[in-house]
């Protein structure tokens, strides 16, 4: 009850901000009009909102493959992680603002280059996450397979990438916190469709309800894909305990 005790707080207190101040609506509109707008444009949003849901959850199982598979890649050979690592590195050090009109130019205004944003945007704290993980596995572990005649392919598919999971669950969930980052940004620099080009549009014309109540829907997709990877992460490592359970 308390995140929803919360936000009903904050409504209120938006709502008798507009109210108390007399700001004009397509500046900021109270949280009573962005509802209505958005039980009148529900089949609109909904629509917008699919687009904007597929590339956040391709994005996120692109990146996730991809930073896992760099991550690997960096436990198992030194010469690989001494080339590749300080380019991965290069590549976050980039605005991906930046990066975006690259994107939309080489890849087109389709669902494509959206999610490559957001596999971009995600892969990098999967990468270092795994890879800190399979960094730290338990010597006393790996010593012990050493002993008892394991190869380095067995003990790294065995021994340590179980061991690095937990790892891996973690930069998961921060990868779908910020999933949505990159499709959006995709969105508002060139596309047709998905709830950033909505909010764009509806800017552009002075319909702020409408921008509004497409972020509100951006906000509850975002929540959503978090909760769904947390409980795919708690499976994942069912022998972890987490605070506050």
């Amino acid at each position: 009850m308390r995140p929803l005790i919360t936000a009903l707080g904050l409504l209120a207190a938006w709502e008798a901000l507009v109210w108390l101040t007399a700001v004009p609506p397509y500046i900021l509109p109270p949280p009573s009009r962005v509802a209505v707008v958005f039980v009148d444009r529900f089949p609109l949003l909904a629509g917008e909102a699919a687009w904007t849901a597929a590339e956040m959850v391709l994005g996120l199982a692109l990146g996730l493959a991809l930073g896992a598979a760099l991550a690997v890649v960096f436990a198992a050979s030194a010469g690989w992680r001494r080339w590749a690592l300080p380019l991965v590195i290069v590549s976050q050090a980039i605005p991906v603002i930046a990066i975006a009109p690259l994107l939309v130019l080489w890849l087109g205004y389709g669902m494509a280059s959206k999610v490559a944003m957001a596999a971009l945007v995600i892969f990098f704290p999967v990468v270092s996450s795994l890879y800190d993980g399979l960094r730290r596995t338990d010597a006393e572990w790996i010593e012990l397979a050493h002993t008892m005649g394991a190869s380095p392919r067995a003990i790294l598919l065995q021994i340590r990438l179980p061991a690095a999971l937990p790892a891996f669950a973690s930069g998961a969930r921060i990868a779908a916190a910020v999933a949505p980052i990159g499709a959006v940004i995709g969105e508002w620099v060139g596309a047709s469709a998905g709830l950033g080009f909505l909010m764009t549009q509806s800017l552009a014309r002075g319909q702020t309800p409408l921008a509004f109540a497409a972020l509100f829907v951006l906000c509850l997709l975002g929540l959503a894909l978090y909760y769904a990877t947390d409980r795919a992460a708690r499976r994942l490592v069912p022998w972890q305990s987490f605070q506050g359970d």
